[in-house]
């Protein structure tokens, strides 16, 4: 059993994704969906694999377009793939570590933790704060108004308002 950091390893793999034009996102699904089986695996050296449960979990729909891309990870090196022609076995599968090696950092400047001492900078373009919305200063005015009316029997109303213009009575004769 390897010693995996989940978050480390999804790092380092989508990484080098990003870096892979062979790739689109059928690859990318079944890798993470083998990555989650990998996980349920507890991380095993190898484990086996039921290819209907790997195209539930990647919404692989077609079977040739799923051995398509198995065969394609296992050729570009993100997994080693030994098919199975025994279904009660189910297929070999070899995930690579991609994010928790005791080798040197590839990236340093990743693993730097970035912390000062030094006051923080704050970009000049930063919003700029009004005091008043003008555009409601004369509703402002009007509940001010009337609850100094209301003062005396120190109930705040709101003024009703028919959105919906439901006060006047429907016609059910008229067509939809």
């Amino acid at each position: 059993m390897q010693d995996i950091n989940y978050i480390k390893h999804l790092n380092g793999v989508f990484e080098q994704f990003s870096k892979d034009s062979r790739l689109n996102p059928t690859h990318i699904s079944l890798y993470v969906a083998l990555f989650q089986i990998w996980n349920n695996n507890f991380f095993k050296d190898e484990f086996y694999i039921n290819r209907e449960e790997v195209m539930a979990f990647s919404k692989i729909g077609s079977k040739s377009t799923y051995h398509r891309c198995i065969k394609e990870l296992s050729h570009w090196n993100y997994l080693l793939y030994t098919p199975s022609h025994n279904p009660f076995k189910g297929s070999r599968i070899k995930m690579f570590n991609f994010g928790t090696s005791t080798e040197q950092a590839l990236y340093p400047s990743n693993t730097k933790i970035e912390t000062s001492t030094g006051q923080a900078l704050v970009p000049i373009n930063k919003h700029i704060q009004t005091l008043e919305n003008s555009k409601n200063i004369n509703k402002r005015q009007f509940l001010e108004n009337s609850n100094s009316e209301n003062d005396e029997n120190h109930l705040a109303s709101v003024p009703y308002q028919d959105n919906l213009k439901t006060s006047s009575d429907k016609n059910y004769d008229d067509p939809l």
